[in-house]
């Protein structure tokens, strides 16, 4: 039987110990380790107090940035069907979190707006992550996680958008 030489902590995976040969340098693998860490962070901060899941989170900040902005906007920004935002919208709206009106210009247009509630709730989330997320990542300075945030921020933006596909 071949025995493997130890490896020191850094080139292991933090729960089973096994070694990452071959996967350090893939960013795809980092980025799923990554968000284990960050889906902690959510659960134990969000989704399993406050019963939203990471996306209707995303759609509340969405849309305390950007009131009034359409549900067909809602759904290109994060990459997927009117319909899937329509059925979180509508869990969002009988939870009192969202109100959608209709466009005078276009019925077929909805607008969604924070309520009061949805404002405090989501200003809540937001504060509680960003304090949980900080002591998450206190293995890395304040220079490094902004320098973190901004490189996936960049990764973001090279999504490519339908109509710019190659």
């Amino acid at each position: 039987m071949t025995r493997v030489p130890a490896l020191p902590p850094a080139e292991r995976t933090p729960q089973a110990q096994l070694s990452e040969a071959g996967l350090r340098s893939i960013v795809g693998y980092q980025l799923a380790q990554a968000t284990i860490v960050a889906d902690q962070v959510f659960d134990e901060q969000v989704g399993h107090p406050g019963g939203v899941r990471r996306v209707e989170f995303t759609l509340l900040a969405l849309v305390k940035a950007n009131p009034d902005v359409s549900a067909r906007q809602l759904a290109r920004a994060l990459s997927v069907t009117p319909p899937n935002v329509a059925i979180w919208l509508e869990r969002l709206e009988s939870r009192g979190l969202v109100a959608r009106t209709r466009s005078e210009r276009d019925a077929r247009v909805q607008h969604v707006r924070l309520t009061e509630a949805g404002l405090a709730w989501v200003e809540e989330a937001t504060a509680k992550l960003l304090k949980a997320e900080q002591a998450a990542l206190s293995v890395l300075s304040a220079a490094e996680r902004a320098m973190l945030v901004e490189l996936l921020h960049k990764v973001a933006l090279a999504r490519r958008r339908p109509d710019r596909a190659a």
